[in-house]
């Protein structure tokens, strides 16, 4: 029987690709590549080598710990996050058809890989790694595109702040602009920020549509046209990278913690979703459309999403608002962040939105997400939802608060990242999104990310209590 390596490398045509990617490498005088995968956090992990062994790597593969898929991270008790130091390593094997050169340096590129397991190992030796959530994703999709003849298409709202940075070149806690939502000069105040990192999008094929200054110190929202799921997720991987190559050059800190000021609105990562039939280059069908007289009720198969989502709403959270600081951004009332689990048509107080007919809002992620397992989880949700024909009743139309005070019973979403995660260790559809190793290790990860905080004497803390008694 063939390993998913062997599969991988064997497909047809998939030599004549790797040809012509060596003899990119050769006439345009790439020396350096990249060959990277994603983290449990969403961070870019990999290996640097010389573009001229790109068919090695794309044919064998590179070797890394296990370990890395968790940033090779340990716990609060020492302990490597996912897996140890005796465990076996990884074999990363590049997707061709992600090779790009870097704009910003000519000499070099980067390229995606597959993670699978070692060739030798006695069990499952040579099958995807289930720690490789951008893998994952690309199976997940596929799974259920294969079941329901249906994909995902999503885009995002990356929402970031651009911070000052000081004499060292370190970030300081100082936008670089004003508070001003979609204030143009505000916006004009960031333009060289802005072209460069447009420049460097558009020329990695990132479909640049708009943007605006958010309503938070420094705060750029830069948009790209949506597309399917995974190819979805690794434009906003490169985003970020983006990002962090024009803050060097310009001597800004791009900054995607989801609230580092109170008092203003978060960073968010709004995903703007929908279902397909086919694709739309083709004629194909968005199953979100409305099919009735009523334009903002979505037709039987978005009603049925809907209802998925809804179901898992909680245990959704804890992969969309990752991290302790995640939680700041709902306490923080009064900037719309979506603390209730309803939905409704251009309402910006619940959870989920219909934002325009054919597609909706899912409202409950920031700016640290890890796409990959955003993305993934909502397939799930949403597969159950039309498994089960879920019904998420009626679309408020109220401000949720006002329809709070008048007696309707609205559930929260979790409102700590501890109670996000025991949401996600009672939802067995949500952790099919992270399958095999997957989930233990984003588990062990953001455990242990918890206990941290929960163990750290804070300033507030030093405030509140220094002198307490008598």
């Amino acid at each position: 029987m063939a390993t998913d390596i062997e599969r991988t490398v064997e497909v047809d045509g998939r030599e004549a690709q790797i040809a012509e990617v060596e003899h990119q490498i050769e006439t345009e005088g790439i020396q350096y590549l990249y060959c990277q995968f994603v983290s449990v956090t969403g961070r870019i992990m990999g290996k640097g080598i010389p573009a001229k062994h790109f068919g090695m790597i794309a044919r064998k593969g590179f070797q890394l710990v296990y370990g890395s898929t968790a940033n090779l991270f340990v716990d609060r008790h020492g302990h490597y996050i996912g897996y140890g130091p005796e465990s076996r390593e990884l074999v990363g094997i590049a997707e061709v058809e992600t090779f790009c050169r870097l704009p910003w340096d000519p000499k070099t590129a980067r390229v995606f890989c597959t993670l699978f397991r070692g060739r030798e190992e006695e069990v499952d030796g040579g099958m995807f790694l289930t720690s490789d959530c951008r893998g994952n994703l690309r199976r997940i999709h596929a799974e259920f595109e294969a079941k329901t003849g249906l994909h995902l298409r999503a885009g995002t709202e990356p929402e970031m702040m651009w911070l000052k940075v000081d004499a060292d070149g370190k970030p300081t806690v100082e936008g670089l602009t004003k508070p001003n939502c979609y204030h143009i000069d505000q916006f004009a105040e960031l333009q060289p920020l802005i072209h460069k990192v447009v420049e460097y999008s558009e020329a990695m094929g990132l479909d640049m549509i708009q943007g605006d200054h958010e309503d938070a110190p420094g705060q750029l929202e830069l948009n790209f046209q949506f597309d399917r799921a995974e190819l979805t997720a690794d434009r906003l991987t490169t985003y970020r990278q983006i990002c962090k190559q024009v803050g060097r050059e310009l001597g800004a800190f791009p900054c995607f913690m989801p609230k580092p000021f109170m008092g203003v609105s978060a960073n968010g990562c709004h995903h703007n979703i929908s279902l397909w039939d086919g694709e739309p280059s083709e004629g194909g069908d968005n199953k979100f459309m409305p099919d009735g007289d009523n334009p903002q009720i979505p037709g039987k198969i978005g009603m049925k999403a809907i209802g998925g989502i809804m179901e898992h709403l909680r245990a959704l959270t804890c992969l969309s608002s990752p991290t302790v600081n995640s939680y700041r951004r709902l306490w923080d009332t009064g900037f719309w962040a979506p603390v209730f689990a309803d939905w409704g048509f251009q309402n910006r107080t619940t959870a989920l939105r219909v934002s325009a007919p054919g597609r909706f809002e899912y409202r409950s992620v920031d700016s640290a997400v890890n796409p990959y397992l955003s993305f993934a989880a909502l397939i799930k949700a949403m597969d159950d939802g039309l498994d089960r024909d879920l019904d998420p009743g009626p679309p408020e139309e109220r401000n949720i608060y006002e329809a709070i005070e008048a007696g309707k019973e609205v559930k929260k979403i979790p409102m700590s990242l501890g109670e996000a995660l025991e949401a996600l260790a009672a939802d067995e559809v949500v952790r099919s999104a992270l399958p095999g190793d997957m989930y233990r290790v984003f588990e062990h990860y953001k455990r242990d990310e918890w206990e941290r905080f929960l163990a750290t004497v804070t300033d507030w803390d030093i405030e509140e209590y220094l002198d307490v008694l008598p």
